[in-house]
């Protein structure tokens, strides 16, 4: 899955190539999907389950007060990404990283302090998402990453990857505790699940904008079982690493990649036609 094509082509006018809008499109502002792309995703998963079990643990402001610091430094941090014209891949990989975590506290705050019930959760975070998809669909005729040139694109766009990470981390909770396999199980079981969807679009033409999403929503538990695995005591059928030492062997991965991919520019979308206005 490292491409994706449009169901339906941005519409343009006859013999001119240009957006019926007359206004500036901006660049493509998300990440080809590359390996380096599937790598920093789960790696941004990792790091989102951890770190947000290490601030729930250590900052000492509770469950709802983490929720709100790391929400307000992603509302900073996607006021960035919305001004910027093209895709900056800092910018962009710390708001996958930041709505991780976010994802994550909105899941665990609807178990852990209103009682919600995982397969309620999911199947809500489920609802959420679909109608996300919908109506992104009927306004802009297309869901593929390929064509966030638009802001109206770039918020559903962002809609959607915040309920996929919630929705991962409900659904992986849940079938963690309803098959109670273990971590490292577990991390296997949405290991080979993502390779099932690879294997339908490349050998059954399931179609490549849904292979992605699917794949995108999978990735969120697959991560989080491979933190906990890392992360939680040995007692727990863990490798017993601590969240501070595997929320910074995976920020330091993830730095790394990140800083390579803006040297060569490797995932870069190459620009679109500009479309200055009509006056």
């Amino acid at each position: 899955m490292t491409s994706e094509t449009s169901p339906i082509p941005a519409p343009t006018v006859p013999g001119s190539g240009a957006a019926p809008s007359g206004r500036r499109l901006l660049g493509n502002k998300v990440p080809e999907v590359t390996l380096y792309f599937w790598i920093i995703k789960v790696l941004c998963t990792t790091v989102g389950e951890t770190a947000a079990d290490l601030l729930n643990a250590r900052a000492g402001l509770g469950l709802t007060g983490v929720s709100a610091l790391m929400s307000a430094l992603l509302a900073v941090v996607l006021v960035v990404q919305f001004r910027s014209r093209t895709y900056r891949a800092g910018v962009y990989w710390l708001a996958v990283a930041l709505i991780s975590v976010v994802g994550t506290l909105i899941s665990d705050n609807l178990t852990d302090n209103l009682g919600v019930p995982l397969a309620a959760s999911t199947s809500v975070f489920a609802l959420v998402l679909a109608i996300v998809f919908a109506v992104w669909y009927r306004r802009e005729r297309t869901l593929s990453i390929h064509h966030i040139d638009t802001t109206g694109r770039e918020s559903f766009y962002w809609l959607a990857v915040l309920f996929t990470f919630a929705l991962g981390t409900a659904a992986g909770d849940l079938v963690s505790e309803r098959l109670a396999l273990g971590y490292w199980l577990s991390a296997v079981l949405f290991g080979l699940a993502i390779a099932a969807v690879a294997l339908a679009h490349f050998t059954l033409g399931l179609d490549a904008v849904w292979s992605f999403w699917i794949a995108y929503v999978l990735t969120r538990p697959l991560g989080a079982s491979l933190g906990d695995y890392l992360s939680q005591p040995t007692g727990d059928g863990g490798l017993g690493l601590g969240t501070v030492v595997t929320s910074a062997l995976f920020l330091a991965v993830i730095l790394a990649l990140v800083g390579y991919l803006t040297v060569t520019r490797k995932d870069v979308t190459p620009p679109q036609e500009v479309v200055r206005d009509a006056g």
